[in-house]
């Protein structure tokens, strides 16, 4: 027996017992197929922005096909109100609808761009929007500064996706007390 368990046989023995165990776990443990996107329902958060805000709440009408919501958050601090609505899109980039009375207006704009250069302009459903890019971060961003608020679209995703969550805005009309 001693000889078995030294020198090369040995080796060979204790690689084999190695190599066949991996195998079996491999063959026996469960392999993700398919893609699994977290989800998450954010209709309490576009409900609770639309009662609190002191803003008309802007919340995308209908996502694209194959779009999947994957963060929402809701802040209130001091009378200003911020959401943040994140998806993986259809080609599974992220996007990203961020929303704030923040003031200065052009400051929260710059920090959610991560950018504060504009590169060009953008027409969409009849409403300009700034487009800003951020080469480093590989980060669009689709910027609107109005009266009262700050909207911006931002992400990974291209500028045809971005443009698709813009054109998809609505305003969520306050719920009834």
């Amino acid at each position: 027996m001693r000889r078995f368990t030294e020198g090369f046989y040995g080796y060979a023995f204790a690689l084999i017992v190695c190599l066949a165990a991996a195998g079996l776990f491999l063959l026996v443990a469960p392999t993700g197929g398919k893609e699994h996107i977290p989800s998450v329902d954010f209709s309490i958060d576009r409900l609770n922005a639309a009662r609190v805000a002191p803003y008309a709440v802007e919340v995308p009408k209908e996502v694209p096909a194959n779009w999947v919501p994957t963060s929402s958050q809701l802040t209130e601090k001091a009378g200003v109100v911020s959401w943040r609505l994140g998806f993986a899109t259809g080609k599974r980039m992220h996007a990203m609808v961020v929303q704030s009375n923040e003031k200065p207006f052009t400051d929260f704009a710059s920090r959610m761009a991560n950018s504060d250069k504009a590169t060009g302009t953008r027409q969409i459903a009849g409403t300009a929007w700034e487009e800003r890019f951020r080469q480093d971060k590989n980060q669009r961003s689709l910027v609107r500064v109005l009266q009262d608020r700050t909207v911006v679209v931002t992400g990974s995703a291209d500028w045809d996706e971005l443009t698709a969550l813009a054109a998809s805005l609505v305003v969520q009309p306050k719920p009834a007390t």
